[in-house]
């Protein structure tokens, strides 16, 4: 798979069983992504992965991969990172926002996107200045901006 622009969609942790199923630690919440005949780049290989098998589990998901049969073969791919292309089926994932100037629907800057903070209920934007803009709040995002909608007073909360 070679694309222009990568999204890193999750890491693989520890081996799951004996017949060649994984741990995947997901970046993105979108079950779409993680399903039968998926098709993930992987950082530093030439091949891809597609995945025979997937389902939930705990706060991530237990894949099975074509042609990884059994637990050493799994074991192989502890620590490896998946990738999809961008495009606009893809939410805009940890490296997507970075960088990117947030507005509140009323057109306010609030200031850019210097970390997503994975979080059991949703990602948190952290934005410059320590503020910290729940996921949820996101309501569009462009090619420069992220626009956001947060209820009255919650970004004075947060104000250090």
């Amino acid at each position: 798979m070679t694309a222009d622009r990568l999204v890193r969609v999750g890491r693989v942790g520890r081996p799951h069983g004996i017949r060649g199923e994984v741990t995947l630690l997901p970046d993105l919440d979108d079950d779409r992504l993680f399903t039968v005949g998926s098709v993930f780049s992987v950082d530093g290989r030439q091949d891809s992965l597609e995945v025979a098998t997937a389902r939930r589990h705990r706060q991530g998901w237990l894949l099975g991969f074509i042609g990884v049969d059994d637990r050493t073969a799994a074991e192989e791919l502890r620590g490896t990172v998946l990738n999809v292309a961008a495009d606009d089926s893809v939410p805009a994932g940890h490296s997507d926002l970075i960088g990117r100037q947030v507005r509140d629907v009323d057109g306010a800057v609030l200031g850019a996107v210097v970390a997503v903070e994975p979080n059991p209920a949703h990602d948190i934007l952290v934005l410059e200045g320590d503020v910290l803009v729940p996921a949820p709040f996101v309501r569009s995002v462009d090619d420069d901006h992220v626009t956001v909608e947060v209820p009255e007073g919650l970004l004075e909360i947060n104000d250090p």
